[in-house]
């Protein structure tokens, strides 16, 4: 017994970092009750263990007098004296009180506390050592793989869980394979111990690989304002710098794109976009989706949605596969976005103004008026006979095209004007 807990106390000390005071006192504590337990009668008793050879020994308080008439609390002047020579009456000694089958229950009650003070010991090492290393990257091994996909992360002197859910779909491992990981959490569990938590699918990974790779992110010359992410796929990290002279997005692609591989790689070849930041919605909605261009763009009074136009061979690029394009340009901006072909807005546009030009209303025979249009356009659209709102409403864009003065954008926003003014 002796030797297996100086070896259980070096292990602890060695592989987990539990200082070896700790587990001795919580032994002796333990070891006390079973030993009152055991030892009827005796006051006072106490547990002693040797750190360093394992011995166990228990005590007991014995009243010093001068007639004994409680064997099992008192003891007489003379055999007190001969354990301590300076005792007087009324004294308390200590005697050595350990039961012949101490040893047994010593080893069950050893074993048992050192499970409990385990627990309750790497709780105080994890929150120690890793509570204050939330949001930073950490490497470990694959231990094991439990609860269908949950890995198990060898950290040295704990353990860390990589949840299946915090980790992309498209990745697997093996046990003994490295894995890095940001810090998301340390939490208690349900045993009475702590766990670390680790992701890789969080924006915030991304965010510190760009870190270990980017020195104007760790000075602060270059921030990261927004990030947004489907893990696996595609990630979008918006950035402004605080230097003139410098670069944002330059500087986070690197010299031939070095510093935005090795994030690339670390995670597995999933899709980034960098991008100057703006508080501006719309020149931020125009940055993350250059090198598209808006054809026309309005968002509702509530500032909830921002709908756009786009030609139509540029629609599938900026919806994205299955709309995660779309979906991480309206959470980069914060706004949701809808995203419209540039054909079904003018065929939607046609059918509004062919209904508007249908209606039964004075003004729209009324001479051509365009507020904001120069009058050598006015008059040129008159001159081919569009001299009332009805009849321009009436107009296809092809006719309009046919006016020499006239180009495609001009037809857009002379028919956008002139039905805005009869909605």
């Amino acid at each position: 017994m002796n030797k297996d807990l100086v070896a259980i106390f070096e292990y602890l000390e060695r592989e987990k970092g539990i200082k070896r005071d700790i587990i001795i006192s919580a032994i002796e504590e333990a070891l006390r009750v079973a030993a009152r337990k055991s030892i009827k009668g005796l006051l006072n008793v106490s547990v002693s263990i040797d750190s360093k050879s394992g011995q166990i020994e228990v005590f007991a308080q014995k009243e010093v007098v001068d007639e004994v008439t409680i064997p099992d609390e008192e003891i007489l002047l003379e055999e007190a004296q001969e354990l301590n020579p300076n005792c007087e009456l009324g004294d308390w000694v200590d005697i050595e009180a350990t039961p012949q089958d101490f040893g047994r229950i010593a080893a069950q009650t050893a074993r048992q506390v050192i499970a409990q003070k385990l627990r309750s010991a790497e709780r105080d090492v994890i929150y120690e050592e890793y509570r204050h290393r939330i949001n930073e990257l950490i490497s470990g091994t694959v231990k094991r793989i439990v609860r269908g996909a949950t890995l198990i992360v060898d950290l040295g002197k704990v353990e860390a869980i990589l949840p299946e859910r915090f980790y992309p779909k498209i990745e697997r491992y093996n046990v003994g394979e490295r894995v890095q990981a940001l810090l998301y959490e340390v939490r208690d569990t349900d045993s009475g111990g702590a766990e670390v938590v680790l992701s890789r699918s969080h924006p915030e990974f991304v965010r510190q690989l760009f870190l270990q790779e980017v020195p104007e992110l760790e000075d602060n010359t270059i921030v990261v304002e927004k990030i947004v992410r489907e893990a696996g796929y595609r990630t979008k990290l918006a950035v402004v710098s605080n230097d003139s002279k410098v670069d944002p997005v330059g500087a986070c692609v690197g010299v031939r794109g070095t510093r935005v591989k090795n994030v690339i790689r670390e995670l597995n070849n999933e899709k980034i976009d960098i991008l100057p930041y703006s508080q501006d919605k719309v020149q931020f909605l125009e940055n993350a989706l250059s090198p598209v261009e808006i054809k026309k763009i309005n968002i509702n009074e509530e500032e909830t949605v921002i709908s756009i136009v786009v030609d139509d061979e540029s629609y599938p690029t900026v919806l994205g596969k299955r709309g995660m394009n779309a979906r991480l340009c309206g959470a980069l901006i914060g706004i949701e976005l809808d995203v419209q072909r540039m054909s079904e807005y003018q065929t939607t546009m046609n059918i509004q103004r062919a209904q508007l030009a249908l209606m039964d209303d004075p003004t729209l025979d009324e001479p051509l008026k365009i507020e904001g249009m120069s009058s050598f356009i006015i008059e040129s659209l008159i001159s081919a006979g569009y001299d009332t709102p009805r009849k321009v409403l009436s107009a296809s864009t092809e006719e309009l095209l046919k006016i020499p003065e006239i180009s495609s954008g001009m037809v857009d926003k002379i028919l956008e004007e002139v039905r805005q003014k009869r909605l």
